[in-house]
């Protein structure tokens, strides 16, 4: 079979298409023909090389990939599950070697998959495993009550749309960031108050609650930057290290997606909030595997509104 992966750290031209031994599932797992495969700013660090040393344990090729879709082609032995060979399937892929999502066919634990939106294309269900899972342990580390308020920063990203969305359909109020640009889109998205990004944001953001919101998803990693917009004793819910000291009783939660790997019914209830309407899938542009590095270069120019995928 095919991947997309990398011999040595590079530029996005270091991606290439290499043949590898077909994998096979075994006890517990699932196979996934998969068609279309999500592009992350995660990917970057495993091709720039950023995780070298992690990965240093396994021969090339490194694939990336966190997140597909595609078709469900192989049960392992005692995989007890209501889907069947030949149903279209997502999934979310932990990266491991030549294990990644950018393959023609991937083999996850068989609580990693969850049946695709009804209606929804392989390149857009592909786009909500990862990020989708990760707002929805963002919410869930917050535990915030409905009626509360959540401030989301990056808001017009994958993962602060989703995060949006997913606050919405748990009855939060949500204030978000947009850029001129994205602030249309965002609103779109469902975000009651829509502030200017920024640097300074939170001053933006206690304007509009001054006592400081509950809770706040930083989809734009600002760190120590949003602590002033949220109230004391709040929490936090960062997507990367957080790098700064907290203040005021407010808790740091380290968001690691990795976490809800194996919880099918959490995916399985992002799949019907696609289908009500509630989270909206958003593909930014397709790729062939050949051209995946294309793909990683449109992605670290910046500016991507929904995700770019290679499809298979």
């Amino acid at each position: 079979m095919i991947v997309v992966g990398l011999l040595e750290f590079g530029g996005p031209e270091a991606l290439q298409v290499v043949e590898v031994p077909e994998p096979h599932a075994g006890p517990g797992q699932v196979r996934v023909r998969v068609r279309a495969a999500a592009v992350n700013p995660t990917d970057t660090y495993t091709r720039n090389g950023a995780r070298a040393e992690m990965l240093r344990a396994d021969p090339p090729p490194y694939v990336p990939g966190m997140d597909v879709a595609g078709v469900l082609d192989e049960i392992g032995e005692g995989v007890t599950t209501e889907l069947a060979v030949g149903d279209h399937v997502m999934a979310i892929v932990l990266p491991k070697g030549s294990h990644g999502g950018y393959s023609e066919y991937v083999v996850v634990p068989a609580e990693s998959v969850a049946r695709t939106p009804a209606g929804a294309s392989d390149a857009e269900a592909c786009t909500l495993p990862m990020n989708g899972l990760t707002g929805r342990l963002a919410l869930d580390r917050l535990a915030l009550a409905p009626g509360a308020t959540l401030a989301v920063t990056g808001a017009a990203g994958a993962f602060g749309g989703y995060a949006v969305q997913l606050a919405k359909a748990d009855g939060l109020r949500v204030i978000a960031d947009a850029s001129r640009a994205d602030r249309d889109l965002v609103a779109s998205l469902g975000a009651d108050v829509v502030v200017a990004r920024g640097d300074d944001v939170a001053t933006r953001i206690r304007a509009e609650v001054p006592g400081g919101v509950d809770g706040l998803a930083d989809g734009a990693v600002l760190n120590t930057l949003a602590l002033p917009a949220v109230r004391d004793g709040g929490g936090l819910a960062a997507v990367r290290q957080f790098l700064g000291e907290t203040e005021r009783g407010i808790t740091i939660h380290p968001i690691w997606v990795r976490e809800y790997l194996r919880e099918q019914a959490r995916l399985d209830q992002l799949r019907q909030l696609v289908e009500r309407g509630a989270v909206t899938l958003r593909v930014a542009a397709t790729f062939p595997p050949e051209r995946a590095g294309d793909a990683h270069r449109v992605l670290e120019a910046g500016g991507t509104r929904g995700r770019l995928v290679i499809e298979f």
